[in-house]
């Protein structure tokens, strides 16, 4: 295994808990003749057997993480921290378990440790600006997402328009009304996501129709059949408190 493939391993930053179905981005594979930094450099220069050591129990912590074993992707996490504890990986993942236990303040220190080894990463900053999106900081969330799009390649679809939404969304709380209504009608219905319809339906709940909304809703899951494909709009919706949430505490319709 040479070093730019176990780059390619280490780089794999796992998205955000509440949105593990999204297509995380791979800056390593996105440019294989960037500089290293100088934890890579640091890590490549670990024994071999260290460097193996790290990679199982990282990955071993993010498969157990996908099932959402997550304190025991923690400890996964502590072992392969006790071999090289400078991965931004690491504290990605860490951030990542945090979320899935509502521990927000926790999750936001580890990806801003993650985002000081690893600067313009678009997975981490996506998950920051997933913490300010939970946590209602609009103005915050704006920013750090307004930063991800410019961050992300236009050939990442799923993702570019998912952050779009974020940013659709966080316009309307703050009030910027008419870049909403633009941003809104960006995207029509032959897109490769669900935007238009979740668009559509995020006006619907504004205007308190929700038999409406739904109906916007059931055409976007009757067009976009696969489940990975829609989770993470239906989390957005959650998250901004138009669907009701599993934890009881945000009402339909985006009120705080």
């Amino acid at each position: 295994m040479n070093a730019r493939t176990l780059f390619s391993l280490l780089f794999l930053v796992s998205p955000l808990a509440a949105k593990d179905k999204t297509p995380p981005v791979n800056p390593a594979s996105a440019n294989e003749t960037a500089p290293l930094l100088a934890n890579q450099k640091a890590f490549l220069n670990l024994p071999e057997e260290n460097r193996k050591n790290f990679i199982k129990h990282f990955s071993e912590a993010n498969r157990i993480f996908q099932q959402k074993r997550i304190f025991e992707s923690l400890d996964e996490l502590e072992k392969a921290s006790a071999t090289f504890k400078d991965s931004p990986e690491i504290h990605n993942l860490r951030g990542s378990c945090y979320v899935e236990m509502r521990a927000f303040d926790k999750a936001l220190a580890e990806f801003d440790r993650a985002a000081a080894l690893s600067k313009d990463n678009a997975s981490i900053d996506f998950n920051i600006g997933e913490v300010y999106f939970v946590t209602k900081e609009w103005q915050k969330a704006l920013d750090a997402f307004e930063k991800v799009l410019k961050l992300i390649p236009p050939s990442n679809i799923a993702l570019g328009r998912l952050v779009e939404f974020k940013i659709f969304l966080c316009k309307k709380k703050l009030g910027k009304t008419n870049e909403a209504i633009v941003l809104s009608e960006k995207y029509d219905f032959l897109d490769d996501s669900p935007f238009y319809y979740y668009a559509k339906a995020a006006l619907a709940y504004d205007d308190k129709n929700l038999v409406k909304a739904e109906e916007w809703l059931a055409m976007a899951s009757r067009i976009f059949r696969d489940p990975n494909v829609i989770a993470p709009w239906q989390d957005t919706f959650v998250e901004f408190g138009y669907i009701k949430s599993f934890y009881g505490d945000d009402a339909v319709g985006g009120e705080e």
